[in-house]
């Protein structure tokens, strides 16, 4: 499909709910006793893989015709042995949170995806975990396909992240769920806090503790019962962030995307365009099932070049591919650094924008931590360029909104992968103004 160079966008549009939040909120609802009702799920590849395996253990997850999931739960400890191996396509927050909340179970499961998530590093989850008891057989370079067989008990586990992950939190806290005793996490840098809220919502004794530094001390007692609940999830920040980019680099732009989460730990990205100039303003803010609420009017502005605080990484860790397409179009030069978190995405996501941002005329050189791009000034991007998105689907719709702002357009060579967390992204951006080409041939 190929972008071409927009007129002005305009309207208000709404985006897909929180993946984070959707795929917790159906393994939670799914260990609570009782009926959990479910409202605005995100309803993208990702979250339904979650849906599916939480189905073969033993759930009853149904949609309604009003689009509300019902989810019947088994209780903490009740989930059943899978009687076939685990298809987690693209989803690498099911496979890690799920090896987490099967690793104080008695049963033995397969993990199996896609191309892409086959080639993702699993180390970083199962590390912990064999700590707690749980055993894995797994492909070379501690890939999927994978076979774990969970500790029951397991051994509850005092652990200190090595690196800013929320899978990694999430999934020690889950599997802490089933674990008799005090399981801790020490998180030196803040990540998304959703597990913790959530767990909290669901009835789970859950206390967490900031230090003078900043550090986080997360504990968890075990054999929690948790209640079911009425979750309403936000729109994904995430997913916000492409329309917001695009509101902010077509000229004379005005566009608001309603319901949007707010979360502090998931906010980077719109502190990050303001200091580049960006005009963003959160009006009707409010909360919702404990997550903050906002809807944001974002403004066309001149952007200028960032450096931004590596600390911020994780705060934004999924939206540094479209904060890069901003950067290309501002005046000056930007400076990414601390990221090495992006090579073990969907793709190396560092590698990935630069071959992607050279093909389209941007002056990129690419760091080990990050990357340096000169920014064009807000002058149109020489486009033309046909982008190889290696089955990532931020790195596809990143490119889209480059293709909005560029006068030769923009191919993307697949567009499939969209559709495992923004199956309405095309749909959005037409009725924004844009005008996506189909590619011939």
């Amino acid at each position: 499909m190929t972008f071409t160079a927009a007129p002005a966008l305009s309207g208000s549009v709404t985006v897909p709910g929180d993946k984070s939040i959707s795929h917790r909120s159906l393994m939670l609802s799914a260990l609570a006793v009782g009926e959990s009702r479910v409202e605005g799920l995100l309803e993208g590849e990702d979250v339904l893989a979650t849906a599916a395996a939480m189905r073969a253990m033993g759930a009853d997850i149904e949609r309604d015709a009003d689009g509300i999931w019902h989810i019947h739960g088994v209780g903490v400890g009740g989930l059943l042995q899978p009687e076939q191996a685990l298809d987690m396509g693209n989803s690498g927050t099911s496979t890690r949170l799920l090896m987490g909340l099967l690793a104080s179970h008695d049963l033995t499961a397969t993990f199996i995806g896609d191309a892409s998530l086959s080639k993702r590093p699993m180390a970083r989850v199962t590390e912990p975990l064999a700590r707690m008891g749980a055993s894995f057989t797994t492909s070379p370079g501690d890939r999927l396909p994978l076979t774990m067989r969970g500790a029951c008990p397991a051994v509850p586990l005092d652990y200190r992240l090595p690196v800013a992950s929320a899978q990694v939190k999430s999934a020690i806290l889950l599997a802490g769920l089933n674990t008799p005793g005090i399981t801790r996490v020490v998180e030196p840098i803040p990540t998304r806090d959703h597990s913790e809220r959530m767990l909290r919502g669901f009835g789970a004794d859950l206390n967490v503790e900031v230090e003078a530094d900043g550090t986080r001390i997360i504990t968890l007692v075990g054999e929690a019962e948790l209640k079911p609940q009425q979750i309403v999830v936000p729109g994904d920040p995430s997913s916000a962030a492409f329309p917001m980019v695009a509101a902010l680099l077509v000229p004379g732009s005005r566009v608001t995307i309603a319901n949007v989460g707010l979360n502090a730990t998931r906010a980077g990205l719109i502190d990050l365009l303001r200091e580049m100039g960006g005009s963003i303003e959160v009006i009707n803010p409010r909360e919702v099932g404990g997550e903050p609420v906002g809807d944001l009017v974002v403004t066309a502005s001149a952007l200028n070049g960032v450096e931004p605080d590596p600390a911020r990484a994780p705060s934004m860790i999924d939206e540094y591919p479209v904060a890069f397409i901003a950067a290309a179009l501002a005046q000056g030069r930007s400076v990414f650094r601390g990221l090495e978190e992006l090579r073990v995405k969907e793709s190396d996501r560092i590698a990935t924008m630069a071959a992607g941002l050279r093909a389209i005329g941007v002056s990129v050189e690419e760091l080990e931590d990050g990357i340096i791009i000169e920014g064009s000034g807000g002058a149109l991007l020489a486009g033309g360029g046909s982008i190889a998105t290696k089955l990532d689907h931020r790195i596809a719709m990143s490119f889209a909104v480059a293709g909005l702002v560029s006068r030769d357009g923009v191919t993307i060579d697949d567009m499939a992968p969209v559709a495992t967390s923004f199956p309405t992204f095309i749909a959005l951006l037409t009725a924004l103004g844009a005008i996506p080409h189909p590619r011939s041939g």
